[in-house]
């Protein structure tokens, strides 16, 4: 099952703050507005997401479609073909993607130690 690129959705309180931090660290801005309160992070292929009042815990994020540098890909599994493999391996989803649809969805699960994980198809 191919799941996209990854990364880490971070919740964070002060996402000026946290930009410097992790400028600090090598991390370079992708993408994203921090005039809305979110960026995309990048140091070599770890990638973060820091997200001010959008959600409270950490989020490991998948996304379908996309390579780390947040490119298209040509040939991805589309996230309707993905969620009916994690329902087939009876994975309890706790929100799911409209399978009537195409284009862009998500779905949303926990790991059994209660970790988020989102995966979510932006085209």
């Amino acid at each position: 099952m191919k799941l996209g690129a990854f990364s880490v959705s971070l919740s964070v309180k002060d996402i000026n703050k946290s930009k410097s931090f992790y400028e600090n660290l090598g991390f370079e801005v992708l993408g994203g507005d921090i005039t809305q309160n979110w960026l995309i992070m990048k140091n070599g292929s770890s990638v973060i997401g820091l997200f001010q009042g959008m959600f409270e815990d950490n989020i490991l994020t998948f996304n379908p479609g996309w390579n780390q540098n947040a490119e298209n890909l040509d040939s991805f599994t589309d996230i309707r073909d993905i969620q009916k493999q994690l329902k087939s391996k009876e994975f309890n989803l706790l929100s799911e993607a409209d399978e009537t649809t195409e284009g862009p969805a998500s779905l949303t699960m926990k790991d059994p130690d209660g970790n988020l994980i989102l995966i979510d198809q932006h085209r």
